[in-house]
């Protein structure tokens, strides 16, 4: 009996009933004006619906009447953008009414029937009632008085889920709608993974800077050399704080350009924080780097400060060579370093994942491992 209860004690049941009796309104306006012809108000809901904006107004208030505690309705809020959209609007608002007429005949007569069952009871003969046509009254009634009452509630809440149901069906997104939301969820994906590489490459690279200068420092015992190292770490961290920055600035505004994102043009500061870590770097810029377009710059920038990180954690003490040559409507950057002693371990995986992952997003190509005895690290990504 409670189970039974429990839709009759819930908002989102009467917002629906108060849904299904508003198209009902049209029709009792348009009977004051010419009762004889009642189906006027639904022939003129083909054109209503083949308006865009009807869609998205019947969107609006189905997401508010029939569902407002979900957050995921599975309704869409758009105007109709192919004729099948309009269509659908139309067999939409045509249903609408059907159920909407049936949700009143039941809100009217149930109640009704009740009252007359129960003066039946009373000894008083119901009074021109069609659907009671009793000629005597009789105490029996009283048994069947609650009878109309519970078919009420039941169509009340059944009729609820059905036109739910059917807006959802007629109403939700189209295939269209659905590409357009899949897409900007797989937009929102790749967004998160490259802030995740923001903040991989920019974080990681300032921390290995500082870990491999402080052990430096601390092993020559030469106070000039601890100060240059400090310097150097107060100025890495300073530009990992600026890094961080800007990526919690594309957090907090999605719509922010990320045109403050460093680029290639600013590569002479990756290249003194590795060598004020000790390691040599010789490094050579061919080609017409400003006029590198913006994003592949932008992750040109990421790459090198990546495979840069990689030199210092995992082969701390070697020299590396650095070539970024801008040629042939293709940007080719390279980073070889001598193999170390021990093989690189697994920490170099994410990091080279990144790498060439950067690069694919581009339409590039990147290449890593072993070469010739070093170490190399060389991408390729087009400039158009």
């Amino acid at each position: 009996m409670v189970r039974f209860l429990r839709p009759l004690l819930r908002g989102t049941t009467y917002t629906r009933l108060l849904h299904l009796w508003v198209p009902v309104l049209l029709v009792s306006v348009w009977l004051f004006v010419d009762m004889a012809r009642p189906w006027v108000p639904a022939l003129l809901l083909v054109p209503a619906g083949l308006i865009p904006a009807v869609r998205r107004g019947e969107g609006l208030q189905a997401r508010f009447m029939l569902v407002p505690d979900e957050g995921d309705s599975g309704i869409s809020t758009t105007p109709s953008a192919t004729w099948g959209d309009r269509l659908r609007t139309v067999l939409w608002l045509e249903i609408r009414m059907v159920l909407g007429a049936v949700t009143v005949c039941l809100s009217i007569w149930m109640p009704i029937l009740a009252v007359d069952l129960a003066a039946a009871s009373l000894g008083r003969v119901p009074y021109d009632n069609p659907l009671l046509p009793i000629d005597e009254p009789h105490w029996g009634y009283a048994a069947l008085a609650p009878l109309p009452l519970l078919v009420l509630a039941a169509g009340v809440v059944g009729l609820g889920e059905l036109v739910t149901a059917l807006a959802r069906r007629l109403l939700g997104p189209s295939a269209a709608e659905r590409l357009a939301a899949l897409e900007e969820r797989t937009e929102q994906l790749l967004e998160r993974n490259r802030i995740a590489r923001e903040l991989h490459d920019s974080i990681g690279h300032a921390l290995t800077v500082a870990v491999v200068q402080a052990g430096a420092a601390r092993a020559a015992g030469d106070p000039a050399f601890t100060d240059r190292a400090l310097g150097a770490i107060e100025e890495t961290g300073r530009a990992a704080l600026e890094d961080l920055d800007r990526v919690l600035g594309i957090l907090r505004e999605a719509e922010r350009p990320v045109s403050g994102r460093p680029t290639l043009a600013e590569a002479d500061r990756l290249l003194e924080s590795a060598r004020a870590s000790g390691t040599k770097v010789d490094a050579e810029f061919t080609g017409p780097l400003a006029e590198v377009p913006g994003p592949v710059s932008r992750e040109g920038y990421r790459i090198l400060q990546e495979a840069l990180t990689n030199v210092l954690r995992h082969a701390d003490g070697v020299p590396a060579r650095v070539r970024v040559a801008v040629a042939d409507g293709r940007l080719d950057l390279e980073v070889r370093n001598p193999l170390p002693a021990a093989i690189p371990g697994p920490g170099r995986g994410s990091g080279l994942r990144g790498i060439r992952e950067r690069a694919a997003l581009l339409g590039g190509r990147a290449r890593t491992g072993p070469d010739d005895g070093d170490w190399q690290v060389r991408v390729e990504l087009p400039l158009g």
